[in-house]
């Protein structure tokens, strides 16, 4: 017999658009407002948690910071669970089309009737301690996984680490992938500042990898790993590629093993050549997860080599046209940049064509100054309320002789591109997560 009370609750429950609207809208949500959605505390985390019952205690986690790599590393591993028949629950940020994308167990995306049902049931408490939308988006993904009975969780920090609202987690494993200038104005303004607060995820007695580092960097990661009694591996120190080579398809590395003088070759599907540094941080890692995991070496190949169809993970110099050849990637500060124009330098074009728009909140002369003057470019910006005007970015960009027009819309810029490229040429959309996100792949050319 259902009661009164059931009857008026399925009246009154929000349907799965009115719980997004409701997590986008009455949240503040970092993308759209920038820095003064983020908590620098994590209270709220803690409070949320609480209420569930502790989801974040029931379940095995890999916890991962770091300025550029993170979200590539994330997916790595968790292909690699996922190849070795380990239920995988990934949580990453931002997504680029569907909030759902941000919580995924082995490749697929958290249910819409959890994420309603989730929403109803922590309504009240969001009304009292008003989290942020990271804050409740990460809690809902620890309550899933653990409803769930994953065997390890992948998770990706928001923002920094230390004051992260991911960081109520004891991991099996830290991993830091690197450190570059990026939101100065929260984390800090030298590099040793950021690396200081990306160490934060470092746990008394947990391991941890990290990916790359400079001296500067490195010995804040040794005095914050010494205080905590961890112990600490650096990627670079285990392991070097000896050869690579990419293709619009492909990665080929060889991986030496500079303990073991041995070589290993992988295929990766992720050809970014950023992705070298990638896979040693990721392989560094598996082999310290060995001793509490069965991963086996055919298993790690064929996971590298699927990492998108296993988890996936778009826009890392993600080829998606051609003849021309239109690139997507999401590259978007000084450091991303940096390893997007070596990739550039590393490809075969007649032309090359740009559409770039950034946020606010990031430093455009630090990129501007590195882009190709040979390019030609089309400013534009994403929907949300933290970027860039297109005619500014324009304005900036002729200080550093880059020549182009402004568009008010993503697509509007990359069709012009596309009627102006010949089949030789190749198209790169990035500068910014958001206008990757919104590139329309229906479009007529592509």
């Amino acid at each position: 017999m259902i009661s009164t009370n059931q009857i008026i609750n399925q009246l009154t429950k929000l349907t799965y658009e009115e719980s997004i609207h409701y997590l986008y809208n009455k949240l503040p949500m970092f993308s759209r407002s920038g820095a003064k959605a983020y908590k620098a505390d994590l209270k709220n985390t803690i409070a949320l948690c609480n209420y569930l019952n502790n989801p974040q205690n029931k379940i095995k986690t890999i916890h991962i910071a770091g300025t550029n790599g993170k979200g590539s590393v994330s997916h790595m591993l968790a292909a690699i669970f996922q190849e070795n028949s380990y239920k995988t629950g990934l949580y990453t940020s931002p997504h680029l089309k569907d909030f759902r994308e941000r919580i995924k167990i082995n490749g697929s995306m958290i249910t819409e009737s959890f994420i309603v049902d989730f929403v109803e049931k922590t309504k009240f408490i969001s009304e009292e301690i008003k989290p942020s939308f990271f804050e409740l988006t990460f809690v809902m993904a620890l309550d899933y996984f653990a409803q769930q009975k994953v065997d390890i969780a992948v998770i990706e920090t928001g923002l920094g680490g230390r004051l992260d609202s991911t960081n109520v987690i004891t991991p099996l494993l830290s991993i830091i992938t690197n450190i570059s200038f990026d939101h100065k104005d929260i984390l800090g303004d030298t590099l040793a500042k950021i690396a200081f607060e990306k160490a934060g995820i470092i746990k008394p007695h947990i391991p941890v990898v990290i990916g790359e580092s400079i001296p500067e960097t490195k010995i804040v990661f040794k005095n914050k790993a010494e205080e905590t009694h961890s112990p600490i591996f650096f990627a670079e120190e285990k392991s070097s590629i000896s050869f690579s080579e990419y293709d619009v398809k492909h990665l080929d590395v060889e991986v030496l093993d500079k303990e073991k003088k041995e070589i290993k070759n992988y295929r990766l599907d992720l050809n970014g050549l950023y992705q070298e540094k990638n896979i040693l941080t990721a392989l560094t890692s598996v082999e310290l997860l060995k001793n509490q995991f069965i991963l086996k070496e055919e298993k790690i190949k064929s996971a590298l080599s699927q990492v998108k169809k296993l988890t996936g993970l778009h826009g890392r110099w993600e080829v998606i046209g051609k003849k021309p050849t239109v690139v997507l990637d999401v590259a978007h500060n000084e450091d991303g940049i940096k390893q997007l124009i070596h990739q550039l330098h590393q490809s075969k074009y007649k032309d090359l064509h740009i559409v770039f728009g950034m946020v606010k909140d990031k430093d455009p002369d630090k990129v501007l100054n590195q882009l190709p003057i040979t390019a030609k470019y089309y400013f534009t910006k994403a929907a949300i309320p933290r970027a860039l005007p297109e005619d500014e970015l324009l304005e900036s960009a002729k200080q550093y002789g880059l020549v182009g027009k402004s568009y008010p819309d993503v697509n509007k810029a990359l069709k012009e591109a596309l009627s102006n490229a010949s089949e030789g040429d190749m198209i790169v959309v990035c500068g910014s997560v958001f206008v990757v996100a919104e590139v329309n792949l229906s479009l007529d050319n592509l």
